[in-house]
């Protein structure tokens, strides 16, 4: 233990009392709530599969850090809100990330911020092939029972650049230089089963067919009856995706620009929601649905038009698919469709509460491993939420589930949800001020390590109830069993 000389300072603003600072010799650290999380990675093994997929053409004896040691804390880095490497000179040296890279707090320093830059430098493209597969494996390992249907929305987030980074360029529509990272996430379990980088004014569908189709020959060797069904917005309106979906066998439901044709089909539906409103006062929806062929189509595609109307006035979106039912369930079509509002906020969550935005290594591979860091912190906390969910019933009570709750009553649950589970829904925000940002004393003995935590501690027993969540499942999968499944719904 290494302490700045002995100091002390007072300070007499507290009317009744001297207040002294001081240090002393004990291990502290702020991040405690990263121990059940530790302990749930390394029993499912998520950061040990992800290291072992990299290349580390590193030799000699004066090696001093793994890949799985680096790997662990620059995941749960993240987790705990530290965005890149540089904070990482001061937590090399803290007990907790000493404890979940596997070291005891008096053992030697982490790897710093130069390690870890060259570590993230020495990814090369067979290292992020191979991350690829250990995705794909891991988000089928996490299902227990063979699902009949998966839901996938793919979509894109703006990166800023702030230096000379490879293959950024100037974005018009975002007015900056960028990245355009790219992620497909399973609306079943929140998970990020893809990711891809691409330079910044890459159209977002490029290489999206080559990702689906890999994608789609792992998931149907794994489960060969499994239907598959992608969500996006206009962005990937293309006929290369429709067509790669098509082929696939993958329904799909894409968000479509309004045209002039669209307009004109959907003109009388607007006139009709306009005079009921007028009449009754009330917001008015409206669906129609319709064979459509634009110019660069080579055959005909069903279009399903919304048609809202309220008083900030009438508002047309329109989705092309080839869903079974879009033609005679337009509302249910849409509907479905606007349900991927859910992954969008995650995909918020990782460019912002995560940090995914903070690409900004020189090398464009470097930056592409970095986004896989930040995904698979994503996904390792995706998996703990899914773990502690404890969802109130709807109310009032339905007879339906929970996915056909539409409208206020749907909105109704979530709220109550939000407020009732709030780790089960919780941002990564939440989850740091709720469980990961905890002051703990760390003591080690002969045989044990000791982290106390104060007992006047507001969120102790959101503390106690991920622990026990966690260590259950650990002695579950150890004897066979498998509590965090998702249903074969």
């Amino acid at each position: 233990m290494k302490q700045q000389g002995v100091w002390q300072e007072t300070f007499d603003f507290f009317p009744h009392r001297t207040i002294v600072v001081q240090p002393v010799e004990a291990y502290f650290s702020t991040d405690a709530g990263l121990l059940p999380l530790g302990q749930f990675d390394q029993t499912l093994g998520l950061t040990q599969q992800f290291a072992e997929a990299l290349i580390d053409r590193r030799q000699g004896p004066a090696l001093k850090h793994s890949f799985l040691e680096m790997t662990r804390m620059r995941v749960f880095g993240i987790l705990a809100g530290y965005e890149d490497q540089n904070d990482h000179d001061a937590l090399r040296r803290d007990a907790v990330f000493k404890l979940i890279a596997g070291r005891l707090p008096e053992d030697a320093e982490l790897a710093s911020q130069p390690t870890l830059s060259r570590f993230e430098n020495a990814i090369g493209p067979a290292s992020l092939k191979n991350l690829r597969k250990v995705f794909v494996e891991q988000f089928i390992a996490s299902f227990h029972k063979p699902p009949r249907h998966l839901t996938f929305d793919v979509d894109c987030f703006d990166d800023p650049a702030h230096g000379q980074q490879q293959l950024i360029f100037f974005h018009g529509f975002y007015d900056q230089y960028q990245y355009l990272p790219r992620v497909i996430t399973c609306a079943e379990n929140d998970q990020v089963v893809m990711a891809a980088l691409l330079f910044g004014t890459a159209p977002p569908s490029l290489g999206l067919v080559d990702d689906l189709k890999y994608l789609v020959e792992q998931l149907r060797e794994a489960w060969p009856g499994v239907q598959i069904t992608i969500r996006a917005d206009s962005g990937f309106a293309v006929p290369e995706v429709y067509e790669g979906c098509e082929q696939l066998g993958i329904h799909y439901t894409i968000g479509l620009k309004m045209n002039p044709v669209l307009k004109r089909q959907s003109d009388p539906l607007l006139a009709e929601a306009v005079a009921c409103y007028e009449q009754s006062g009330r917001p008015q929806r409206r669906f129609t649905a319709f064979p459509y062929q634009a110019g660069s189509w080579p055959e005909a595609r069903f279009v399903v038009v919304k048609v809202e109307v309220n008083a900030l006035g009438s508002n047309r979106r329109a989705v092309v698919t080839n869903r079974p039912g879009g033609p005679v369930l337009p509302e249910a079509t849409y509907d479905e469709y606007a349900q991927r509002g859910e992954s969008e906020n995650r995909n918020k969550e990782l460019k912002c509460s995560l940090h995914a935005d903070r690409l900004s290594d020189h090398r464009f591979m470097a930056n592409y491993f970095r986004l896989y860091l930040h995904c698979l912190a994503a996904n390792l906390l995706a998996r703990v939420r899914a773990l502690v969910a404890d969802p109130p019933p709807p109310d009032p009570p339905s007879d339906l589930p929970i996915e056909a709750l539409a409208g206020r009553e749907r909105k109704r649950h979530f709220n109550r949800r939000r407020q009732a589970d709030p780790l089960g829904r919780g941002h990564a925000q939440t989850w740091r001020l709720r469980l990961i940002k905890v002051a703990a004393q760390i003591t080690v003995s002969v045989r044990r390590v000791w982290v106390q935590l104060t007992g006047s501690w507001p969120f102790l027993h959101h503390y106690r109830q991920v622990s026990a969540a966690v260590n259950a499942f650990c002695s579950a999968l150890s004897q066979g069993d498998c509590p965090l499944a998702i249903d074969s719904g």
